[in-house]
């Protein structure tokens, strides 16, 4: 049985550790999809590698027929923001690649996403990155069972603000996620804190920034599902699938938990297993 409360799933142990499962299916193919990248392979070989990789896993790509989508991942290349297709296009030198990534485990999902630079990359580009990174573990430090929604929100906007001058973009905001890939409530990245729903055990969260070198201001391409800068500037993506535990955050789509990420903000994680 899954229980809601006012429209969110809540979640028991027994089905956040199904969750877990996806998650580390998802986490193990990013990894082995980042020691993919390079300068000549194709966004559709990415796609081929992932698929195979989370099916011998035992689950299923969360993505693949989505609504029509083609691919077992999203790869976003340059300015393109998120919901690449993957194809025949070829990575250069130089290019900023953001795979999104999803998979099912009895029913459970799990969706994560990395920023990965192909070969040498302009250093303005791995600061794009890293700061997206950065921003999202800000918001999971950010989370406290009893809190509200958007401290995460406000804890990824106070980060960037920081640190630079990029975009936030906010037509694309993360997630609730369980035993579906997209469910309320909606996680955006920028806003006050102190608002939306409490955060409680059992609640399950996908939090993704997106960030843009120039402006935040978008448009979907003519394929109706790749979304890109106005301004053709680069962007960076960064996701993962978290819950809260009594102790602490718990970090289901990276393989230590978030252990370490947290341990460097001063911040113990939660994990149930593991």
């Amino acid at each position: 049985m899954i229980f809601k409360d006012r429209g969110i799933e809540i979640k028991t142990r027994e089905q956040i550790l199904s969750m877990r499962a996806a998650g580390l299916v998802v986490g193990r193919t990013l990894e082995l999809l980042r020691d993919e990248v390079r300068a000549g392979i194709t966004t559709g070989e990415l796609d081929a590698i992932a698929e195979d990789h989370i099916r011998s896993s035992g689950a299923v790509p969360s993505f693949k027929g989505y609504h029509g989508f083609t691919g077992s991942i999203c790869a976003s290349v340059n300015d393109e923001i998120v919901h690449g297709i993957p194809g025949d296009r070829v990575l250069a030198d130089g290019d900023l690649i953001s795979i999104d990534c999803g998979a099912i485990v009895d029913g459970w999902h799990g969706d994560a996403a990395i920023t990965v630079p192909v070969g040498e990359v302009p250093p303005e580009l791995l600061e794009l990155a890293r700061i997206c990174e950065e921003s999202m573990w800000g918001g999971f430090a950010a989370a406290r069972l009893g809190g509200r929604l958007t401290d995460i929100s406000a804890a990824i906007e106070r980060h960037v603000r920081a640190n630079s001058s990029y975009g936030i973009v906010e037509d694309f905001v993360g997630h609730g996620i369980g035993s579906a890939m997209h469910q309320p409530p909606n996680v955006p990245n920028f806003g006050r804190p102190g608002r939306g729903p409490k955060l409680v055990e059992g609640m399950a969260l996908a939090v993704e920034p997106m960030l843009t070198l120039g402006k935040q201001d978008n448009h979907t391409l003519e394929d109706d599902w790749t979304v890109v800068t106005d301004d053709g500037r680069v962007a960076a993506h960064t996701e993962h699938t978290f819950t809260l535990t009594p102790q602490g955050p718990w970090v289901l789509t990276a393989l230590d938990g978030g252990e370490t990420k947290l341990a460097e903000l001063g911040v113990k994680f939660g994990a149930l297993a593991d």
